[in-house]
């Protein structure tokens, strides 16, 4: 709205709250003729709608949360809103009068999941009722305005037909993957952010023996694998007071004394990682989880830079990560916005003793997979387990 409806919208906005009522068109009428303000029926309803988008829901941002297939919803101030429905992100309509609008609607969000968002703590990043994780930046930080980023969890979970049919994985390759899991293989989804890597291991969980209980421990819950046995942990953050919080690292440790078949982590990026590399290497096969890096080649220096930060020495972080890990599934998203499988790789040992990810099969687009050097060790790993 222009300068005086902003204006006359503050003070009708003011009004309603006082009387602690819903904006109703009945309310809002009235308020308006307190305001010596006499308009139509167009008017009111849309003073309505207006006031609606500030108190319900995600406000103008709902149509967009609405949409099929939506990954994600980005703010960046009041005149720029992107959108995307899994072809990359787009720009939208949608607008908001100010960014005082987009400070209202932020901090109602993170107040409903128990948070504070103010000018003493001017940025979150929390998990909403429906599963959104919901990150927000306050201004003068962040410009040209108060940034939003709604990460929207799958509403159905996607199988390996339907990531054929998307692109995502050619047919043979969907077949691989397929025996990935079933000989228990213990593996790393790896890719950047946006990449794919929860919407593949949530595909590929699916085909888990269902005899197996799936014990998965997430940051914020995402993995929702159609099977008949799954116990999922959410860590926790400190509450306002900065007290309450439940670690990743410290599920971890809880999920390994509850019988785990498959011990999942939704995403290793701490010092989780100690004790998941420790699980594997104790018999908890076919373990799995996701990690973010540049390539499948990047994994063991990203694994090895979270170990030694844990305060586990470099050559124990190797020698765990070559027992524990099988194999590494590398999804890309490309230019086409299309999300992809890119490579699957296996660990092998330098001569120093280091380990090093070497390329299996590698997944050129629209094309069939190519067998590449570590293709034989990786046939050699599914045969033995065939065996056993």
């Amino acid at each position: 709205m222009s300068g005086v409806e902003a204006d006359l919208l503050d003070r009708i906005r003011a009004r309603i709250a006082a009387q602690g009522v819903e904006p109703t068109p009945a309310c809002v009428a009235d308020a308006l003729r307190r305001e010596g303000r006499l308009v139509g029926d167009a008017a009111v309803l849309h003073v309505v709608d207006a006031l609606r988008n500030d108190t319900l829901g995600a406000g103008p941002l709902d149509p967009l949360l609405r949409l099929d297939g939506v990954t994600d919803v980005l703010v960046n101030g009041p005149a720029r809103v992107f959108v995307d429905t899994g072809r990359g992100l787009q720009v939208t309509e949608v607008r908001f009068p100010d960014d005082a609008a987009v400070r209202r609607l932020a901090q109602r969000l993170a107040a409903s999941a128990g948070r504070r968002l103010d000018d003493a703590s001017p940025y979150v990043d929390v998990r909403l009722r429906d599963g959104t994780r919901f990150h927000a930046v306050l201004a003068p930080l962040s410009k040209p305005g108060t940034c939003l980023s709604l990460r929207v969890p799958a509403r159905r979970t996607m199988t390996l037909d339907d990531l054929v049919a998307a692109g995502s994985v050619t047919e043979s390759g969907a077949a691989l993957l397929l025996e990935v899991v079933r000989s228990r293989l213990a593996f790393l989804v790896s890719g950047g952010t946006g990449s794919g890597k929860t919407t593949l291991l949530a595909a590929l969980l699916s085909y888990v023996d269902p005899r197996d209980r799936l014990v998965i421990v997430e940051d914020a819950s995402e993995l929702q694998p159609r099977h008949p046995h799954v116990v999922s942990l959410e860590a926790r953050q400190a509450n306002v007071e900065g007290v309450g919080a439940v670690p990743l690292r410290e599920l971890v440790r809880q999920a390994l004394r509850m019988r785990p078949d498959r011990l999942v982590v939704g995403e290793v990026r701490g010092a989780e990682v100690v004790d998941l590399l420790a699980a594997l290497n104790t018999g908890h096969e076919g373990g799995c989880g996701t990690l973010h890096a540049n390539g499948a080649a990047d994994v063991p220096a990203r694994v090895e830079a979270l170990g030694v930060a844990a305060g586990l020495p470099r050559d124990a972080v190797h020698a765990q990560l070559g027992s524990a890990l099988h194999a590494v599934l590398h999804v890309r998203r490309h230019p086409d916005g299309i999300r992809r499988l890119d490579e699957v790789g296996v660990l092998r040992r330098d001569p120093r003793g280091f380990v090093e990810v070497v390329t299996a099969v590698k997944c050129p687009v629209g094309g069939e997979p190519v067998m590449e050097d570590g293709a034989e060790q990786l046939e050699l790993l599914l045969t033995a387990r065939r065996q056993r």
